[in-house]
């Protein structure tokens, strides 16, 4: 059975999608599409735009998300049996697989990054990539301290929570024998409760979203089960700004569902890598 998957913020590139855009008239339509849905012009930020200006959380998302659905709808022959998508990677997949229109998504994307952003302002936090310690120590050594936020692959898990007690953390784990405690270079603390006002400010754009039956399971951050309630799919996309992406469980439970082989689609392959460290033995493409 195959799989597709997509990924998350941190992905982008300047020049990304260029070379799709150039070859494919589809390509061309659905970028002008995003251009004139946003009211400025994405593609040209995508194609020539600096480092800095892809870092523009209202930008990094939909461009991650057009170079990711472009890529999928235009390199796939068959049609998946699952899909998912890693915290933003989550948009895509619901394109992918016929819950949400890819306008309807786009328009939610968008939404989001400004509702992160803003939310960044307000509480500003941190997050850090902790490596080589098992799940349940992390959990334990940070529990009422910082929540997990990415659960990504075995011993690899990233925290989230207020900039101080990131900093605490990062000295804590260190000592108790993680590999690294790296803080990453962003300004919230994305998949923790410090994301609060961001889901509620989201909340009223997914409510209004259509959603339909997928023609095949979504597994999804939150949950790591398959889901093909519409209903469901709208629930856990509420949650989730304020939960872990518990990636790891996902492919785990998508393995287990019967996935055979992995499709990342999107700028970059970091999925890949992940997928190779949660099962060695599995077809990634």
């Amino acid at each position: 059975m195959k799989a597709f998957v997509f990924p998350g913020q941190g992905s982008q590139f300047s020049g990304m999608c260029r070379d799709l855009y150039d070859a494919y008239p589809e390509a061309r339509e659905m970028c002008q599409a995003a251009n004139r849905l946003l009211g400025f012009s994405l593609t040209d930020i995508m194609f020539e735009g600096t480092d800095e200006d892809l870092r523009q959380t209202k930008v990094t998302q939909p461009a991650i998300f057009l170079h990711s659905v472009v890529a999928q709808r235009l390199m796939t022959i068959q049609t998946p049996d699952m899909v998912a998508g890693h915290s933003l990677g989550e948009f895509s997949a619901l394109v992918a697989c016929g819950a949400v229109r890819f306008e309807d998504a786009l328009l939610l994307v968008s939404a989001r990054a400004q509702a992160m952003q803003a939310s960044c302002e307000q509480n500003p936090g941190s997050m850090a990539a902790v490596l080589g310690l098992e799940d349940e120590k992390v959990e334990e050594l940070c529990a009422g301290l910082v929540t997990p936020a990415n659960y990504n692959c075995p011993g690899q898990i990233v925290i989230s929570g207020a900039v101080e007690a990131i900093d605490e953390a990062c000295k804590l784990l260190k000592e108790s024998g993680a590999r690294r405690a790296l803080k990453l270079p962003v300004g919230g603390a994305f998949h923790s409760p410090l994301m609060q006002p961001a889901a509620e400010e989201l909340k009223a754009a997914i409510l209004k979203t259509d959603f339909k039956k997928p023609f095949c399971p979504i597994y999804q951050n939150v949950t790591a089960k398959a889901e093909v309630n519409p209903e469901n799919i709208r629930e856990n996309l509420l949650l989730q700004l304020t939960n872990p992406v518990r990636w790891t469980q996902s492919v785990q439970q998508m393995i287990t569902d019967g996935a055979t082989e992995f499709y990342e689609f999107g700028p970059g392959d970091v999925l890949k890598g992940l997928i190779r460290k949660i099962n060695p033995t599995i077809q990634v493409g």
